[in-house]
Formats: C-alpha cells, structure tokens, sequence
C-alpha cells in the first residue's frame, strides 16, 4: 500500500483545538501522503464525496480519515466497503479531552496521525474466504426448545434436521402433568402445549427428524460441519443391504452450516441430599419425581399406598449451596406451587407446607405466587430444615429452624418432596465437580505457581470428556467448553446462545436454568443467531464479537517450532494439529480476537489489517522527544471492547488526562505479543498501561481469556525487566469494564506519576 490519502476533519472542535493546517503539512511531508485535504465537516455529503472521488480518480488507495472515533459515523465512512480506511480518533481521543491549542495537544494528534499512516500502509486488501457452505441447520434434542428452534428456522425458509436421543420427541415437557400458567389471570396451572408442537415439527416438509439417535462424530467448522448420526435401522429410511448385525445401527452423514443445541437438563442427584432425608425412607421423593407421579395418577405415599393428606417441600434442595449447586434454578419455586395445586385438586383439606429461603415467581408468575399463598391450608415459611427422621404412624418427622426469630418447629408429614435444582445436559457431574474444586483452588493458592496450576488444571476441565454430546473432532476436546457450574455458554453478558465453539449456540437450560416459556424464546434467539452464521459464513465474514470481519489469520508454517502456543490459547477451538503439532487452521471457526497472534514466539502469525509488523511500525512511529525535554511517553495498550470505548466516553464527557500517553486499540488483549513491549521500551517510551477487560469471577472479556493471557505473558515480561535492570513499575495491566470511563483520567495519572517518579527510560535515545 504505498497511496494513503489523508483526511483531516475540522468540525466539532477539532477545528479549534488543534492546528489542522500543521497536521496537514505533517501529513503531505512527512507522512508522504498521496494527499493530504482539510475540511470543515469530513463526514458531511460534500467531505464524503471528495474521498469517494480521489478514490475514483487512483489518486489514492487508502484513507487515513483524521476525524472522530472509529465507532461513529461508520456508514457514512465506509464508502464501497471494500476501501482500505483507516481511522484515526483526534476528536474524543484529542481535542476534548486535551487543553485546545497547546503543544502537548498537537504533538499528540500529530502522534496518533503517523501511526494511522503507518496502519494504513501496512494493511493489505482482504480476501474473503470463498467455500461453499450448507445453510442446513442441526438442532440437537427434541424438547420444547428443540422443536421450537426447528420450527422457527423451518418457517424462516432453511432446512433443519432435529435430533433426539429418546424414541419420541417432547423431551421433559412431554413428562409434565400441567405446565406453569401462560394465559391471563395467571393463576392455573395450564396444559404441555407440547403435542401440537411435535405433530408441528414432524410434518414439516423442512425439518428431518432423527429419534433414537445420537451424534457420533462432528467435524468441520461453520458452513460445513460434518456430523454423523447414528440411528437404529428401523428408524433409517431407505434401507440400505448389509448383515442384520449391520443393520442393527446405521450410521447417517450430514453437512450442516450452524448447530443449536438443545440438550436440556437434568435433576440434581437427589442422592446427594441424604441430609434432607432422601434415601430415608421412599416418601422421600424429588420435585421430579413427584410430577411423574401426578401425571401417572394418583399422589400417594409411595412406601405403602396411602392417600397423601400432609406434603412438606423443602425449596433449594442442594441449590444456593456451595456444597451443591451454587447457583438458583429458576424453576423450582415456581414448580413447588403448581404441584401444591395438584396436592389441593386431590385432596382439598389436605395440608401443604413450604420452607424456603426466598420464593422466586418474575413477572407474572407473581400473581400464581399471590393466589397459593392466599390459600388457607397452604403453610409458607422462611426458613432451613434442619432434619429428616422417621415418625410416628409411618409420618416423617421434619425439623425446621425459623429465619425470622430461629425458633425450632416440627411438622409430621405424609410426603417431604425436595426441590431439586437443574443441571444442564452438557457436562458430566464429577467433571463439573473437578472444575469447581480447581476453581477453589485457584482461589486459595499462595504462590503464582499454585495459581498457575490451579488455572490450568480448571481450563483443561473445561474441555473434558464429559457427556460427548456432539462428539467434535477439535484437539482441545469432544464437548463443548463450560463455565464454573457446567453451562456451555461463552459470554453471558453480552453474547447470548454463544458458545466457545463458533457456529455451535446453546439454547433452553442447556444454557441456563429456566422454564419452558423462556425456553422457548430462547429456541427463536439461537435461532437467528444460527441462521446470522451461516449467512456470514457464507461471505467469509465473522460472526462476533467483529461482525462482519472478512480477515482471517494466515500462518507462515515454514518457521513454525511446533509449539503448540496458538492450538492451546485459542479459545474457540480454530485450530487443530497434524501429529508432529503443526497448527491446522480452520478459519471459519475464527472469532479473529487475535490471541493466535499474540501467542506466537515465532511471530509466524498475521491478518490482512492486524499483524505483528503492523503495531511494531505504529510504535517506531512514535515521536519520543528527548531526556532534557521533560516529556515522558507512555504507550497504551487498550481492548478495543471495554477499554477503548470508556476511553470514548471520557472524551465525550471532556475528561482531561495526561496528554504524554499515546493509546493503540488492540482486538484483544490476548492478543498482545511481548515483542511489543520490547519495542517500546528499547525505543525509550517510558513505559507500557495495558488496559483489559475483567476476567476470573467477573469475567467480561469478549474472548474469554484475552486479559488473563496478557496478565500470564506480563508476568514472564516483568522477569525480563529484572534482569535488564529497567523497573517493573514501567509495565502495568488493569482490568476496566465499559461503564468505569470515570476511572481513566485518574489511572493514567497515576501511572504517569511513577514513570515520572521512575525517572527517564535508560534506553532513551539510544
């Protein structure tokens, strides 16, 4: 790229604050811009048409656009969507957060001009990656969210093919007597809903649907997932010759562009609860179980028969338990008064007791919530129970203790009837266990080493063998990656139905406890995601969190040392090996955070517009004046995510900082590559603030582990910065959310104010 045209905007301010005619000049000079124009409006109709027009003329092949933040004005800058444009930000960055018409203020946009030259220079045209792809979608498990995501897709136009585990679809709420209320007034319990959904689903001339199966093996990425399922030969249509032993399991090969999975859940081992009794006695039953046994019939005391006249539910059994399941399972309140309902509708005096910690019911559940608790047979009280025993008259004999002024009750019942939570169908139990317990362990670690240990013992966990539901073919393992209490889900906050597997979308109590209404909504979420990509996939585009991104990595394997960097810290499964540990890269699969690139020792590792060489020059670009001069330089290292965003929002809210940082956004900031920070440094900027988003228990990182990568690799820096005599102080990483924009001006002063404390970069000017 050697024909930059530089594009400086005068408008809002910037005008007034900075010397544009001087940044023109540096520009035309310097900079050896093929042009270099000022106008009052850039992003106006007429300033627009004046880049269009150089563009049109081969005046130029880039645009180095010298105006507001990269995040605004993005229609009206992106011209044909194929030009190379480069934003530099001197308004929000610059001229409102600065002091107008100071020297410090126009060394800096001057600054941030030749890095956006530089970038510009060094970004190559894109080459969207080209593979035909299926717009086939996979949904996995035929419950109320499965078939609602297939009918949702089906109707969308795109075929589907369901497959479910069991004989018949329907999944758990198929097994319900009632489901909770839907309609107005909400206070009635109302039909499954779920026959018309399945008579639905099958009949559609769209939706292929495979019972009795299960998913093998998958392979492939976006677009051209190959998956194999394997169905007993009764169910597979035609019938193909072979042995009856053959026949016994065929095996079918699909092509599918994107996956929802739709596994649900399943109870808590109850058999985990022998404090509340269960195990006990057989009137000792689960919130589960008890629905089974209303929608067989009859409720009765399952050790001998007998009409049930007294029931005792016992709310979060083993959830809300940090010895059980940490977390609420949406549900069981809301299922504890449908199936006292079903207790009244037997037998209208009998009586009904619920202990609880805290009764749940959003929305509308409220008002069925009102009409159990106005009941007068109905008993609800806070509190914990403290024991289950035998009684008098084959009763069990239940110990409570009060919340509210810890007094002791107890209450002889027919039937304890435990509220058990949900556990997702994506991870096996001891696995999810495992990963708790490194957790903790992490937690409490002394050392770094023991953290580290800890750290990489839970992240192996997380890609355990576990259930090998979809079977994939990555390296990093055969099931979907899961978080701290074993639900596959990426990034909760900001992308719901993502998983850690591009093209794979989790949906229902498979991705978070809820009930079957929210499940449903759920099911036309994913949905659309899935749809989103196989569409982009289909143009070589990225799905998220970048959007509409046509670069992928591209690996120069001749220097490749085998390290296996890149194939461990990708978090998303893009890249596999072949047995000597050479990555294989799958580029649909690639979120293009970048954390490849940061990795590489070899350096081996670019994008189009992103590359090692790339933010090297942006540095080199850096005008570092001398030690007598009294003007430190610090580089910062921003995620273009969280922190360069809040740095946004401090601009717009005319939040002044120290004007000797110069900011580079990085993708992510695991994709920080150390070579870098030795660029810097050795160029005599005083020092390096990298700002990321939080990660551990409030992770917030769109990549899910870019600033923990970057803490790991500042760690190995800063023993480096020992031994080359430079202080550690020089180097600081903080975690920022998007909503702390408040906190930048005083974090950059304060890191300023050790540099200066620190003294000048001994490699100044060397």
């Amino acid at each position: 790229m050697n024909k930059p045209g530089v594009y400086i905007c005068g408008g809002c301010g910037m005008g007034q604050a900075l010397d544009t005619a001087k940044l023109s000049k540096l520009a035309a000079g310097e900079c050896k811009a093929a042009v270099s124009r000022v106008h009052p409006f850039l992003c106006s109709p007429e300033g627009v048409e004046q880049i269009r027009q150089d563009f049109a003329a081969g005046a130029v092949d880039a645009a180095v656009i010298a105006a507001c933040s990269p995040r605004v004005k993005q229609e009206a800058f992106r011209l044909d969507g194929q030009a190379i444009i480069e934003r530099v930000n001197i308004r929000e960055h610059v001229a409102w957060c600065q002091k107008p018409n100071d020297e410090d203020t126009q060394m800096m946009a001057e600054d941030y001009l030749r890095m956006g030259v530089v970038r510009a220079r060094k970004t190559e045209p894109p080459e969207p990656l080209a593979e035909p792809v299926s717009r086939t979608l996979l949904v996995v498990g035929g419950g109320m969210t499965g078939i609602t995501a297939a009918l949702e897709a089906a109707e969308a136009g795109y075929q589907v093919v369901l497959v479910e585990k069991e004989a018949q679809l329907g999944g758990f709420v198929a097994t319900l007597k009632k489901r909770f209320p839907v309609l107005a007034p909400y206070t009635e319990p109302a039909s499954d809903g779920i026959a018309e959904k399945i008579s639905a689903v099958t009949a559609h001339p769209r939706i292929r649907v495979f019972t009795s199966a299960k998913i093998t093996r998958t392979d492939g990425q976006p677009g051209m997932f190959d998956v194999t399922v394997a169905q007993p030969s009764g169910c597979v249509a035609p019938e193909t010759p072979g042995s009856a032993e053959e026949h016994s399991l065929k095996a079918v090969l699909l092509r599918a562009g994107a996956i929802v999975l739709a596994t649900g859940w399943k109870p808590y081992d109850a058999a985990r609860l022998g404090h509340l009794g269960y195990g006990l006695t057989p009137d000792v039953v689960t919130n589960v179980e008890l629905e089974r046994m209303a929608a067989a019939g009859a409720i009765t005391r399952p050790s001998d028969g007998r009409p049930v006249e007294s029931v005792l539910f016992v709310q979060c059994a083993g959830s809300r338990d940090k010895d059980h399941l940490p977390y609420c399972s949406s549900v069981c309140c809301m299922a504890t008064l449908k199936q006292a309902t079903y207790i009244r509708e037997q037998n209208p005096e009998a009586r009904v007791y619920i202990i609880y910690k805290d009764l749940r019911t959003p929305g509308q559940y409220e008002k069925f919530y009102r009409a159990a608790q106005d009941h007068p047979l109905n008993f609800l009280t806070k509190g914990e129970v403290a024991g289950v025993e035998k009684g008098p008259d084959g009763q069990l004999a239940v110990t409570v203790t009060g919340s509210l002024l810890g007094e002791k009750i107890q209450l002889n019942v027919d039937l304890v009837v435990l509220a058990a939570g949900m556990v997702p169908n994506a991870a096996d139990g001891e696995a999810i266990r495992a990963l708790e317990e490194a957790t903790v362990r992490s937690v409490k670690a002394e050392t770094a080493e023991q953290r580290a240990d800890a750290a990489r013992a839970a992240e192996q966990l997380k890609h355990h063998a576990g259930t090998q539901i979809l079977n994939l073919t990555y390296r990093q393992g055969p099931d979907l990656p899961v978080l701290r209490y074993g639900f596959p889900d990426s990034h909760f906050i900001c992308f719901p139905y993502e998983t850690r597997r591009t093209g794979i979308y989790a949906a229902g109590a498979v991705r978070a406890p809820m009930d079957s209404s929210a499940a449903q909504e759920d099911a036309l979420g994913a949905a659309l995601k899935a749809i989103q990509a196989v569409e982009l996939a289909a143009r070589g585009r990225a799905v998220h969190p970048r959007a509409g991104d046509i670069t992928y990595p591209a690996f120069f394997l001749q220097r490749c040392t085998q390290c296996k960097r890149c194939t461990e810290e990708c978090p998303f499964g893009t890249l596999d090996e072949d047995e000597k540990g050479t990555p294989k890269p799958n580029p649909y699969r690639c979120r293009r955070c970048g954390i490849c690139l940061g990795a590489c020792p070899e350096r081996i590792v670019s994008f189009k517009n992103y590359s090692v060489d790339m933010i090297a020059s942006m540095i080199k670009a850096i005008e570092v004046p001398e030690e007598d001069e009294d003007k430190p330089r610090a580089l910062v290292f921003m995620c273009e995510n969280d922190a360069y965003p809040a740095l946004d929002i401090a601009g717009m809210n005319r939040l002044r900082y120290d004007a000797s940082v110069r900011v580079i956004p990085l993708r992510c900031l695991g994709s920080l590559n150390i070579v870098w920070i030795a660029d810097a440094l050795s160029r005599g900027i005083d020092g390096v603030l990298l700002v990321g988003c939080k990660y551990g228990d409030d992770y917030q990182c769109h990549f899910t582990r870019g600033s923990e990568l970057a803490n790991q690799r500042l760690e190995n820096v800063k023993e480096t910065l020992e031994r080359l005599q430079l202080e550690p102080e020089r180097l600081q990483l903080t975690q920022l959310a998007i909503d702390e924009a408040a906190r930048l001006p005083a974090l950059i002063e304060g890191f300023m104010d050790r540099l200066r404390k620190a003294g000048p970069n001994p490699y100044k000017g060397m």
